[in-house]
């Protein structure tokens, strides 16, 4: 399982213009129709099995849509000219910036879920359980559904039957945001990021607030929980993830999953399996003691973010041993099969900016890693294959490496990539290429989607700093997999113990195994704890396929 996530305003945006703060007008923005049949097929192509469409749920933004019926948003509460695509104003519609037609844009939507199906990939969307943006009102409700915050008693702090946590008597204070306050808001309401007073600061999500599942967080004795009756939040959001579900959405991108309560999920998750059996849930959790809870609660897959991309960040910058994947693998080991391992995400910064490693191919050893340790699923962040940089002053989002989710850009790799392709460089064709010949490895190699693994590290101490080597193995074929997070070349003697023989059911022989990388075939004696010469090329690896 390999997901490609799609920040889908800035994918499909072929306008140049890139003005620092500047409208959509100027900036120009991607739309869904852009993600065509051919592009789908090109992605496709990659080994991608499914695509997450980051910001498609309406949210807050400061182009003005009241012409088309739809509300206006004050300035001071949106994040950028586009707006942050987790700050909700409408659970029910679709961002109109993406639609060709305003008017049609869920159909415009659903066409492009239909369009990814006929691509032969699935489709996973965001859904953002846990704040709504400050100026929150669905117009798209389907009929008989409350809004979020009707008929709260906006009087009291905390109501098992409010969706709202509020400040009473309190207006809401911006003077730490904004000098010149004019937004107002009163009673305040708690903030998304669990800020429970009337004055947030720059840092918080201020843009937000945070929904009510029942949990009192400011209760004179402590948290307490109050799940029985079920809360109305609880029923307003698993309403949510079934109208969504019955549009042919496959799986559902849970943000800050840990911020709401597991009981909760567990809850939701049932109901929309009872519905649609095949759902998956992806969750952002980064609590790793709230790993396994959330798993119990429904939970298909969680980021490894704390684990394996921490690990592989500082790998890949030479701030730990390679041998440290080891460590990391072994604290998952009993739910390896539900761990998301990636590189890049729309919150992280992008290997190859100056804040990260500078050079894509730095980390090229790590997408090996990722894509062929364990049989868990991947994801790969749209531009990552192609080198980009994140190196842009976009606005609201600075000089900080990261590709802007609050502001309308265009990204030029992305565009020679997918949509302009003679414009593609050398570069980027190389390291897309390679990118694609390791997920296609993941995807059509037996001994990667149901073989067994077995970490080679424990006896080869002396690849302990920057290489790291494994074997995987299923029926009668091996992959044995060496890569080098080093800026040169190595020859290194790979030890294969007796223990991987009896455990693998390895027989001992002289067998010739084909290099999948670069085609290339070479003969090796295997013996119970002998050793073979393995030559890794610098920022890159190998990887033998045993026929026996």
């Amino acid at each position: 399982m390999i997901i490609y996530q799609i920040f889908t305003r800035i994918f499909g945006n072929r306008n140049t213009t890139r003005k620092e703060w500047g409208t959509v007008a100027e900036n120009g923005c991607g739309k869904m129709a852009d993600i065509d049949a051919r592009v789908l097929r090109r992605i496709h192509d990659m080994g991608v099995t499914h695509v997450w469409y980051t910001g498609v749920v309406r949210h807050a933004t400061q182009t003005d849509y009241t012409a088309k019926g739809i509300p206006a948003q004050h300035a001071e509460i949106v994040k950028g000219r586009a707006g942050s695509p987790y700050a909700i104003t409408d659970y029910y519609d679709v961002d109109p910036d993406l639609a060709v037609d305003v008017a049609n844009r869920m159909e415009e939507w659903e066409q492009l879920i239909a369009r990814t199906h006929a691509a032969g990939m699935k489709v996973i969307m965001d859904f953002v359980p846990n704040h709504v943006a400050r100026e929150y009102h669905s117009i798209s409700r389907p009929a008989g559904a409350r809004d979020l915050g009707e008929g709260d008693d906006t009087g009291m702090n905390f109501s098992v039957h409010n969706n709202f946590y509020y400040c009473w008597g309190q207006a809401l204070d911006l003077s730490r945001v904004t000098p010149n306050q004019t937004y107002q808001e009163r009673p305040a309401r708690a903030t998304g990021n669990d800020h429970f007073d009337q004055r947030p600061g720059p840092n918080d999500w201020y843009e937000t607030i945070k929904l009510n599942y029942g949990v009192d967080y400011c209760d004179a004795g402590g948290r307490s929980e109050h799940f029985d009756p079920v809360p109305d939040t609880w029923v307003q959001m698993r309403d949510i993830l079934l109208f969504w579900a019955a549009k042919g959405i496959d799986g559902f991108r849970c943000d800050m999953a840990e911020m709401v309560p597991a009981p909760f999920w567990a809850y939701a998750t049932a109901a929309v399996r009872a519905a649609h059996p095949s759902v998956i849930f992806v969750g952002e959790v980064y609590n790793p003691d709230l790993y396994r809870t959330y798993i119990d609660a429904g939970f298909d897959y969680l980021y490894d973010k704390v684990g394996m991309y921490d690990s592989m960040r500082d790998i890949i910058c030479g701030h730990r041993w390679a041998s440290d994947i080891t460590t990391q693998w072994q604290c998952t080991d009993d739910i390896r099969t539900h761990m998301l391992y990636f590189l890049e995400n729309h919150d992280e910064q992008r290997i190859a900016s100056d804040y990260f490693a500078a050079n894509p191919w730095r980390a090229f050893p790590a997408h090996m890693v990722c894509c062929l340790l364990q049989t868990n699923p991947y994801m790969l962040y749209a531009g990552q294959e192609l080198g980009e940089r994140g190196m842009d002053r976009e606005g609201f989002s600075g000089w900080d490496g990261r590709t802007s989710i609050f502001d309308y850009w265009s990204v030029d790799s992305i565009r020679h990539g997918y949509f302009d392709l003679a414009k593609k460089t050398p570069e980027e064709r190389q390291l897309m290429a390679a990118y694609r010949q390791v997920m296609r490895i993941a995807g059509r190699e037996k001994a990667v989607t149901d073989g067994a693994m077995f970490d080679l590290m424990y006896v080869n101490t002396h690849f302990a700093e920057e290489q790291f080597a494994f074997i995987r193995k299923a029926g009668r074929e091996m992959l044995l997999v060496a890569v080098n997070f080093s800026d040169l070349s190595v020859c290194r003697e790979v030890t294969i113990p007796a223990h991987a023989f009896d455990f693998l059911n390895i027989p001992a022989g002289t067998f010739t195994a084909t290099e999948l990388l670069t085609g290339v075939a070479k003969d090796f004696t295997l013996t119970p704890d002998g050793s073979i010469p393995v030559d890794i090329p610098d920022y890159g690896g190998v990887i033998y396929k045993f026929k026996f």
